[in-house]
């Protein structure tokens, strides 16, 4: 995927965020409390100017808990939303349950209204994301690693 796409793709995210108002007032920004060792999933060919790592073939920005707003990787725009793909190449938006450790708007996704605005986005962003091949098979691999937490959890309740 090109830079141009990925600046698009950054784009929905400029005045699109979870609440309509500043969700970070929430939890006091738990989400970007991060240190040196941890990050953030970039997607394939995504560019970014921030630190990365590499661990099992995927590649990783490094937080240090804050950064330039508009230097942040896609997987931070979209937080903690994720457009889950079926193998058939439709879009559905979940809570991201990595995101439940950190975000209480995660953990509380079924009782919290999202601005739709955002939800959209999210959608749009993995439409756009599906169509090229190596984005499509990176959001499969991580929408059934997705699901695999979703069932763990849900055995482990």
């Amino acid at each position: 995927m090109s830079k141009l796409s990925y600046d698009t793709l950054y784009g929905l995210f400029r005045d699109a965020t979870p609440l309509k108002a500043d969700c970070g007032a929430v939890c006091g920004g738990a989400c970007c409390k991060g240190d040196d060792t941890v990050g953030m999933l970039l997607f394939p060919g995504e560019p970014t100017t921030l630190p990365v790592a590499e661990a099992d073939g995927r590649r990783f920005v490094l937080c240090g808990g804050h950064c330039e707003r508009e230097a942040r990787p896609l997987a931070c725009r979209i937080f903690p939303l994720f457009p889950a793909v079926d193998e058939r190449g439709r879009v559905r938006v979940i809570a991201d349950p990595r995101a439940f450790p950190v975000c209480p708007l995660a953990r509380q996704a079924q009782n919290v209204r999202f601005d739709p605005r955002f939800t959209r986005r999210v959608r749009k962003a993995g439409r756009l994301l599906a169509k090229d091949p190596a984005c499509f098979a990176f959001l499969r691999e991580l929408t059934d690693e997705l699901d695999e937490i979703v069932r763990m959890n849900e055995l482990l309740q």
